[in-house]
């Protein structure tokens, strides 16, 4: 696969830059109208959480597709800062003893290994439901049924049918309930777990830009192909590091599906074979985007380093 233009890169960290002032900005000491107290510890474990690294790949989703209608400004970054909130607690979680038992996030140690387990629930829990109280909130968007878009669109893919419920069949899938054997998954149940945990977040950062810059059906229809293209490439790319990576690189441990047993599309197709849907994912993300010409290189350009990176 071809290389990313080291101006993407450029691009992508200013993003994370502007999205981590927004951030910081929302994760202030001070109440806000209707709350009595910020209590220091979980605001400082939020603030460990969410604004220690990371890539901002889902902001940077929502920024992005909101630009190519030409809506830019405060509502959007509010957006995409809310994305960032929901997918910031899942990684607090998912780094607990009691799911995926992580010590180290990002290169540095995990939330509930920084504080402690208690302070780290509660942050994830504080993530989360900050993230409503953002979209819902004016300044979001002057127009009370298209904050409701957006609420709807993260509580369905942060939820029971999204994101969470993905978590559970992948643990699952591990074993860690029935008679503790791993289950030998086949690839359309892969697919639908993955596309659940990790695809459905990316999809509504696509669908969030959509929202918030009045899109209409058909470009809305496009966004979401390219989305759900995207965040199966990532979940294969994720996969290949995981096998392939050195830990002290990638910022996390590796190996730990091999470990564990379980099912990916790379130990189930072979690691070339895997690849070779990777590029037929970056292909179709691409060719998704073929209706809105050259404005949409940058999230072409997305594709491609999802597809290439290095952890």
């Amino acid at each position: 696969m071809e290389l990313i233009p080291l101006d993407f890169n450029a691009h992508l960290t200013a993003t994370i830059k502007a999205v981590d002032v927004v951030l910081l900005d929302l994760f202030g000491s001070q109440p806000l109208p209707g709350e009595l107290e910020r209590p220091d510890r979980v605001v400082e474990a939020m603030r460990y959480a969410a604004l220690a690294g990371g890539k901002r790949l889902r902001p940077f989703l929502v920024i992005e597709t909101a630009k190519l209608f030409g809506v830019e400004g405060q509502g959007v970054m509010r957006t995409g800062a809310a994305l960032e909130c929901v997918h910031c607690y899942s990684l607090v979680h998912d780094d607990l003893p009691a799911m995926d038992d992580d010590d180290l996030r990002r290169g540095q140690p995990t939330t509930h290994k920084k504080f402690d387990e208690a302070t780290a629930i509660l942050a994830g829990d504080a993530l989360l439901t900050y993230a409503f109280d953002i979209l819902a909130d004016e300044p979001t968007h002057a127009d009370a049924k298209v904050r409701v878009e957006l609420v709807k669109t993260l509580t369905r893919a942060s939820g029971l049918g999204g994101m969470v419920g993905g978590q559970l069949l992948d643990l699952g899938a591990e074993g860690r309930f029935g008679d503790g054997r791993p289950q030998q998954l086949t690839d359309v149940e892969i697919l639908k777990l993955q596309a659940m945990k990790t695809g459905a977040l990316l999809l509504a950062g696509c669908q969030m830009g959509a929202i918030i810059a009045g899109a209409s059906a058909a470009d809305r229809a496009s966004l979401e192909r390219y989305g759900r293209a995207l965040g199966q490439a990532f979940q294969i790319a994720d996969d290949l590091l995981d096998e392939e990576a050195d830990a002290a690189i990638v910022g996390k441990a590796t190996g730990k599906d091999a470990a564990k047993g379980k099912g990916t599309l790379v130990r189930l197709w072979g690691k070339d074979a895997a690849r070779k849907r990777l590029a037929e994912l970056v292909a179709d993300a691409e060719g998704a985007l073929s209706a809105f010409g050259d404005k949409a290189d940058v999230l072409r350009e997305a594709a491609r380093f999802v597809a290439n990176r290095d952890r």
